[in-house]
Formats: C-alpha cells, sequence, structure tokens
C-alpha cells in the first residue's frame, strides 16, 4: 500500500516534540556512563516546532506539511544520523539541539549563559542568527560553524568563526583558477548586465586576475541588456571554435536565459557556459538546456555511487517516502567530521583543520582568512570546491 510523503514526514517531525520544547533544546548522548566530559555541541536549527504545534504538542497543519519547515527538519535528519552514527564508534559526546524559532530568542539564549559549557556552536542560519551566534563565539571562545550561509555577515578579527559553505569571492577565484588550468589560451567571453550587485561580482574577478601568479585569461567583459537576443549574441560567438563564455551575473533569470539563448544557437555555435554557484537549484536537464556543456561551481557534491550516499537515499525512500536532500548530507558530515575533530584535541580544534581522514561524502579544506594589512585571521573558510558539468541530461564533476 502506498503512503503519503507528507504523513510520512510529520510522523518523523512529531518526534521532535517534547513537551516544552519552546523553553528547553533536545540533548542527544552519543555515549554515555563516561568518567570524562564528554564533548558538548550546540546544534541551531528553524525547526519552527512553536508555530507547528500547539502548546498540547497538536500539529497545526492537519495532513499537509508547509515548504517552510523541510530545510531544518532535513539538517536535523543528517545530524541525528551523525548521532546514530558517532555513538556506534563510541565518541562521547553530548549534542544540544536549539529551535532558533522558539519561542526563547536567540539574543536570550546567549546571554543567559547556558552555552558557555559547550565546546562547539553549529549552526543552520539566517545572516543575523550568523552575526550573534559569531559575537557569542568571540566573547566565549568557543568556535561556530556556520554550515549554510555563503557569507562572512560582517564578522572580522573573528577566528572562531568557521564559514562552510564558501563565500561568493573564493567562488570567483576558484572559477578563474579552473579556466586557467582548463582554458588558458582561450578567449574568454564575460556576460554581465548592468548593476551594483553585477559589478562586485566581476570585481572578484578582475582582483583574481591581479593576483594571479599565471598567465591571466584573455577575458572579454560584455554588458547585455536583461532581454539580450540570440541574435545579439551571435555576433560575440565563433563558429569555428568553442565557445567558452561566462554567465557573470547572479540574476538567475538572466543566467539561465543566457544557457537557452546559447542552446537556441547550439547548431552553429559550441558553447561552454560558465554558470554561477546559485545554478545548482535548476534542473538543467530539461530540453531549454539541451546541446550547451554548462558548467558551475558548487561546495556539494554527492556521489551517487558511493555505498553510503546509497543506503541513505535507500533509507529515506523506503521509510519516508522522499528523496535525500543535499542539506542532510551537509548535516551528517558537519557532526561527524568536527566531533571527530573535538575528540582528537578538543582544546585546539583549529590545529585539526588539514586532518580529512574523516570526511565522508567528500572534502572539507578550511584555511584562515587573512587581513592583508594586519596579518590577523579574519575567519576560517572551507575552500574546497567542485565543479558539476551538466550536458544534454548527464551531470558529473570534473576537475
Amino acid at each position: 500500500m502506498q503512503r503519503n510523503k507528507n504523513n510520512s514526514r510529520l510522523l518523523f517531525y512529531s518526534i521532535l516534540v517534547p513537551v516544552v520544547f519552546s523553553l528547553f533544546p533536545i540533548s542527544s548522548r552519543a555515549q554515555t556512563d563516561s568518567a570524562a566530559r564528554p564533548i558538548s555541541i550546540a546544534v541551531f536549527a528553524p525547526l519552527y516546532l512553536d508555530s507547528a504545534f500547539d502548546a498540547s504538542g497538536n500539529y497545526r497543519y492537519g495532513k499537509t506539511f508547509p515548504k517552510y519547515l523541510n530545510a531544518g527538519l532535513e539538517f536535523y535528519e543528517g545530524i541525528q544520523l551523525a548521532i546514530d552514527s558517532l555513538e556506534k564508534e563510541n565518541i562521547e559526546a553530548d549534542i544540544h539541539i536549539y529551535d532558533t524559532r522558539s519561542a526563547k530568542k536567540m539574543n536570550e539564549l546567549v546571554q543567559d549563559g547556558e552555552l558557555q559549557d559547550m565546546d562547539l556552536f553549529i549552526g543552520y542560519v539566517n545572516v543575523n542568527e550568523a552575526a550573534l551566534l559569531a559575537r557569542a563565539a568571540a566573547t566565549m571562545q568557543i568556535p561556530f560553524v556556520n554550515i549554510n550561509l555563503p557569507n562572512d555577515a560582517g564578522v572580522k578579527a573573528n577566528p572562531n568563526y568557521i564559514i562552510l559553505n564558501p563565500t561568493l569571492g573564493t567562488h570567483c577565484t576558484a572559477i578563474y583558477k579552473f579556466l586557467q588550468k582548463n582554458h588558458a589560451l582561450s578567449p574568454i567571453i564575460y556576460f554581465r548586465k548592468k548593476g551594483p550587485a553585477d559589478d562586485r561580482l566581476k570585481t572578484y574577478f578582475t582582483d583574481a586576475e591581479k593576483a594571479t601568479a599565471s598567465v591571466p585569461l584573455k577575458m572579454r567583459y560584455i554588458t547585455l541588456e536583461d532581454t539580450a537576443t540570440t541574435e545579439q549574441l551571435r555576433k560575440f560567438l565563433d563558429s569555428t571554435k568553442t565557445n567558452i563564455c561566462i554567465a557573470g551575473s547572479l540574476d538567475l533569470n538572466f543566467g539561465l536565459a543566457l544557457a537557452r539563448q546559447m542552446s537556441a544557437l547550439g547548431k552553429s555555435y559550441k558553447t561552454t557556459l560558465i554558470g554561477m554557484p546559485t545554478w545548482d537549484q535548476v534542473d538543467l536537464a530539461k530540453s531549454a538546456y539541451r546541446g550547451v556543456e554548462i558548467i558551475y561551481s558548487s561546495s556539494v557534491y554527492i556521489n551517487n555511487d558511493n555505498q553510503l550516499v546509497q543506503q541513505l537515499h535507500n533509507h529515506f525512500k523506503t521509510k519516508y517516502f522522499s528523496r535525500t536532500a543535499d542539506i542532510i548530507f551537509s548535516g551528517f558530515e558537519t557532526l561527524y567530521y568536527f566531533t571527530h575533530l573535538l575528540d582528537a584535541n578538543v582544546d585546539s580544534l583549529s590545529k585539526n583543520f588539514g586532518v580529512k581522514k574523516n570526511t565522508i561524502f567528500g572534502e572539507i579544506d578550511i584555511q584562515p582568512v587573512v587581513n592583508k594589512q594586519t596579518g590577523g585571521t579574519e575567519y576560517y573558510e572551507n575552500k574546497k570546491l567542485y565543479f558539476i558539468r551538466k550536458a544534454d541530461g548527464v551531470v558529473k564533476a570534473v576537475n
């Protein structure tokens, strides 16, 4: 008998609800009965339990499951899977889960001293929460791992702040190096539109050009209107060779329109189009993008040939009738990786950042971001990026 996907997800969600969850966190112990103090980690996630359940613990939305609940729940699912794995490995850790959408506000939680004894913060956060937790991390000298926000949140001179999702500047530098490695001698056309956001994006590429120790790329910058036609594009392309182009805009609609227009020109013009990291959320296997090789940078690449990946896919398909979202893998990887680093040296986490043996689904390469004037560490950032190639429905990672 087929079960309803929403009901399966709702059943899992209801497991999270203790009677007074709005005031207290969930605490999960990876290993008990130890004489030594276990590692203590605070995990922050937007679970929305106060809005989804009433004071009696009754779910407010009947048989429906609003989409806004998904991200926090999927993150929690990954965290719980990591807790199970750590328990099997006898790693001693207390994991405290805090609902960032609880009635108890984040600033109250920080101020009342409840977090003072933690060894690590891990957060699926927005920009205000990232800034708040980063300040708390600096004051309490507790490392804070921002798992999702590719943004420094205005944080400076704080070596306790760790950005796991690489920033836009890091993506642009990596794209520049990727092109140097694979298309060093090719003329490259950089299509953009007018506006301050695209001006900033272009600056990242020109900064990478100034900083390179290799021969700079042959980059030509072209500013298009929002509705550039195939005929307008045609005059910039060469029908005798593969055209290497960059969709240099944070406007997703602009970039995808560019891809569709190049697809329409595909029979006469062979094109490789480099997209932005925001393209990860788009189904580029659609026929509208056929005939164009599309490559973009991503902080996550889930290799479906990985045995554990296959097991997780099967687990969520059979138990919850849903796909395994990327944030599930990220939640699992983050808690598992950093708990192992703390287990190796709880007093000096940063000394173990180079350890990669405990990553499961990919790689993590955490490096200090250094202030060029002072030489001090502004924060730490994961510099590992993948390049995803999508061409005619086939998806794979490329170097």
